[in-house]
């Protein structure tokens, strides 16, 4: 199965596990296990915006920084300009915050709604260059259906 079908699979499968369940916890908790799961990825999770800060949500994975200030690292910079960020090698990511010393690769989704980042999704892999376009076309859309729950 292609990252495409993979992606599109997932997403049927996680509209499936939000339809009812109001909880913003839950639903998160759950889209994190089943996107890590999916891919065995190193660490799957969210940061949601309070303030001017990114606060560390439900995720799989081991631990990891609880928070980050706009613009600061992969997912204070996918904040700051509103999209998308794939990083091939964080060690080369000027600013990169390194939560885990294991992470080599990584992707953050903003979750928006009416231009508004309300959080982002994170995702960690051990391996260089895990990410690329087709995961950002994946997770985009996921973004956009979490948007409903934030």
């Amino acid at each position: 199965m292609s990252k495409a079908e993979q992606y599109k699979l997932l997403y049927a499968q996680l509209k499936g596990l939000l339809e009812g369940e109001t909880d913003r916890t839950a639903n998160l908790a759950n889209a994190a296990a089943l996107i890590h799961g999916t891919f065995d990825f190193w660490w799957t999770g969210f940061y949601l915006v309070q303030g001017e800060e990114l606060v560390l949500g439900p995720f799989q994975g081991p631990i990891a920084c609880t928070r980050i200030p706009f613009g600061k690292g992969v997912c204070g910079t996918a904040w700051k300009r509103r999209q998308t960020v794939v990083v091939p090698d964080v060690e080369a990511f000027p600013g990169h915050i390194a939560c885990s010393s294991a992470s080599r690769s990584e992707i953050v989704v903003p979750i928006l709604r009416g231009g508004e980042v309300l959080g982002v999704l994170d995702i960690d892999s051990r391996e260089l260059a895990t990410f690329d376009e087709a995961d950002a076309a994946g997770l985009e859309p996921i973004a956009a259906l979490l948007s409903d729950i934030l």
